[in-house]
């Protein structure tokens, strides 16, 4: 397959695999080392799509010189500030060109000598393919929280993905027009992208210890993480906060009424003042996280509207033909 740009004939790809990038000069030349080897194997036209996200360390360095010694089948984009790695990801699908997207992190735990298993899947006719980690090699409360979560997201949700936290995922060029078509501010896009799949799949893939650096997911940004998971595919918390204040409210109001009659029949009292501060107290502490539910949806719908741009693009490496013309980015 092949598309006509200006003078020049570009061959398309039928693969390419969409990496961010966010200090980890540590892990680059291994991952260089292992990737395009495994890639080199599969005898497919294939591309990979950097997408650095802001990175401060010697990351950019190591990507432009990647991009000069396989300018052939790989592509950079250098990201003016950091987005968040979902942001990232959609930076790279708008640049990548293949029918096959696959994405994949830069830090080695998902080895990309697996790559060939999601491939095999997507050949077979499937939109969709998510992963689920065999042993994951990860600390325990990142196990515990994942866990949590999921059960959670199944419950307000229907999205049934087994491993929510893997991001090395496999899509169909129709998916990641569906992702990029859609323009929210703050996404989730396996979910987003099992929404729209009509025939998805989930395969066990190895997990490997990270190669080196250290992981940029810390407990706040996973808890953000999963709220906008939570917030961007269902309204449940909001009802389910409505029903448990309206629970609430006709308690209070039977309870103030037992206290109104117990007054008039006994007299006034002083015990029981710390068992109704008790009870002040949780309703104020279950008023507060309503509100910071309420705030969550509020603060998404302030962020759409403001329809600020997701992510600035910096520079592009990428090869060029004859009679071409770099387009805008932003």
């Amino acid at each position: 397959m092949s598309t006509k740009r200006g003078k020049g004939t570009v061959a398309v790809p039928e693969l390419s695999v969409v990496i961010p990038v966010y200090f980890e000069e540590a892990v680059l030349p291994a991952l260089f080392a292992r990737l395009y080897p495994s890639l080199d194997k599969l005898n497919r036209r294939y591309e990979v799509v950097f997408v650095d996200d802001g990175s401060r360390d010697r990351s950019p360095a190591l990507l432009r010189a990647q991009y000069q010694a396989r300018p052939d089948v790989t592509r950079v984009v250098l990201l003016r500030a950091n987005a968040g790695q979902h942001a990232a990801i959609t930076a790279g699908f708008e640049h990548a060109r293949g029918d096959y997207v696959i994405t994949l992190d830069a830090d080695l735990q998902n080895p990309p000598e697996e790559i060939p298993k999601l491939l095999k899947e997507l050949d077979a006719g499937h939109d969709y393919v998510g992963t689920i980690r065999r042993k994951r090699q990860d600390v325990w409360w990142r196990h515990l929280a994942s866990r949590a979560m999921n059960r959670l997201r199944e419950q307000i949700t229907s999205i049934r993905i087994t491993d929510q936290g893997c991001m090395f995922r496999g899509y169909h060029r129709d998916i990641v027009r569906a992702v990029l078509a859609s323009e929210e501010s703050q996404t989730f896009i396996p979910a987003l992208a099992y929404v729209f799949a009509a025939n998805p799949a989930e395969i066990t893939v190895e997990h490997e210890e990270r190669a080196a650096g250290t992981s940029k997911y810390s407990l706040f940004k996973l808890i953000h993480l999963n709220f906008d998971l939570m917030t961007s595919f269902s309204i449940a918390p909001l009802q389910v906060f409505s029903l448990v204040g309206m629970g609430i409210a006709i308690a209070s109001f039977a309870f103030v009424i037992y206290l109104a009659v117990r007054r008039l029949i006994v007299g006034p009292e002083v015990e029981g003042v710390f068992t109704l501060f008790g009870i002040a107290f949780f309703l104020i502490g279950l008023l507060l996280f309503g509100i910071g539910i309420l705030g969550e949806y509020v603060g998404r719908i302030a962020t759409q509207v403001r329809q600020r741009p997701r992510y600035l693009v910096h520079t592009v490496l990428e090869p060029r033909t004859p009679g071409t013309t770099e387009a805008p980015h932003g």
